[in-house]
């Protein structure tokens, strides 16, 4: 009996350790760029900003599905909301058998390459280190909010080869336009400057970057959205819509902006419903997937 205390003990111990969150810098050996931010990174209350050396937090799952989620929190590239668009969503994700990585990414400071370069690094650790956290490498999305958003939709247009492209993307109120009249005027500063060129703001407009090779989408936002227009995500739907991607688009009638997992979000039930519905059967994958 005692043997048998001792044996169960240390399997727990052995599934509870394996459960802990790993945490992995993106690049151990310097970024291939810099965003010439030299103060100190600032925290407090879920925000962080001045981000310098980005990593990405993983949460595997205890019975992992094959299927991982990258989430890029929001601040209009000028901060990260940690925790209510990043963290909190943890142990709901995994309850689903997803393993859930957050990537703490480098704001731009004007040097537009920076956050994507880190997007792509990120898919590229999860992708490397797929047997051992239990994922099938062709079942890697992308998630973000807000400005976060822009970047995933950034990674799912711009990615630079078929190693970074992920096999899905998730966006809540997302940023995706640069053009004045329909951006987030704080992220399009942070991102590409005061005064870009057309060619840039062309480039980060990811609605006009869409192509049929573009991922399968799942979008939500709501309706009464002051800070960053609903036409952002809808004409980000439109545009798959015309390429022929699988898209669904959710528009809640209010709520407004930033809600992420906040439980006093009116829609969080129907939300998370119908987002636990398509990544059980609405995601298509080929037969090799």
């Amino acid at each position: 009996m005692k043997n048998l205390l001792i044996l169960s003990f240390l399997v727990i111990t052995t599934m509870l350790s394996a459960q802990k969150p790993i945490e992995l810098p993106l690049w151990p050996n310097g970024a291939p760029n810099s965003n010439e931010l030299k103060d100190e990174e600032q925290s407090g209350e879920g925000w962080v900003s001045n981000v310098t050396k980005p990593f990405i937090k993983v949460f595997p799952a205890k019975n992992p599905n094959g299927m991982a989620i990258i989430m890029c929190p929001g601040g209009g590239y000028g901060g990260l909301a940690m925790d209510h668009e990043g963290y909190d969503m943890a142990p709901w994700l995994n309850t689903q058998g997803i393993t859930y990585v957050v990537l703490k990414y480098r704001m731009p400071n004007g040097h537009y390459e920076v956050p994507l370069s880190d997007a792509e690094q990120a898919i590229r650790l999860v992708r490397e280190h797929a047997a051992e956290w239990g994922i099938n490498p062709q079942r890697v999305g992308i998630m973000g909010a807000s400005a976060g958003g822009h970047l995933a939709a950034s990674l799912a247009t711009l990615y630079s080869s078929e190693k970074t492209r992920p096999d899905f993307q998730i966006l809540f109120y997302p940023v995706i336009s640069m053009l004045k009249g329909v951006t987030h005027g704080g992220s399009r500063k942070n991102l590409i400057g005061e005064n870009p060129s057309q060619e840039l703001e062309q480039k980060y407009s990811l609605e006009r970057q869409v192509s049929p090779r573009s991922p399968q989408a799942f979008i939500m936002l709501s309706s009464d959205d002051d800070a960053v227009p609903p036409i952002n995500g809808i004409g980000y739907f439109l545009a798959l819509r015309d390429q022929k991607v699988p898209a669904s688009l959710h528009a809640y009638p209010t709520g407004g902006h930033g809600w992420g997992f906040h439980d006093n979000f009116t829609y969080k039930r129907q939300w998370t419903e119908e987002l636990e519905k398509w990544l059980r059967d609405g995601l298509v994958f080929s037969n090799n997937q």
